[in-house]
């Protein structure tokens, strides 16, 4: 009977432990799982921002370029001519004005 009751209760330990393996794995896979979807939370939110910001930059470098564009030619001696007729209506002396009007309806 000795015998009989070492080894039940040498099977009633491995039991315990093998319980508190699962347990212990078990826990561990949670806290793991919880923090992989907490992370892919943040990622998808980081990366809605990533977005929004490579549209505002993209937004700026075109902004950035026309504005060199008019830059450029506001240097151009005929551009300056005819921004100074359409905006301000002048005209080079010996010029004549020619308005078109459009009649109502």
């Amino acid at each position: 009977m000795g015998a009989a009751d070492n080894k039940q209760t040498a099977y009633a330990g491995t039991k315990r432990r093998l319980k508190l393996w699962v347990v212990a794995v078990c826990l561990f896979a949670g806290w793991a799982a919880y923090t992989m979807i907490g992370q892919a939370e943040r990622q998808t939110a980081t990366d809605t921002k990533l977005l929004a910001i490579e549209q505002q930059l993209q937004a700026s470098k075109q902004k950035s370029a026309e504005l060199q564009q008019k830059m450029e030619r506001l240097s151009d001696e005929e551009y300056i001519q005819e921004l100074a007729r359409k905006q301000y209506g002048l005209i080079k002396p010996g010029e004549t004005p020619i308005q078109v009007t459009v009649p109502e309806e």
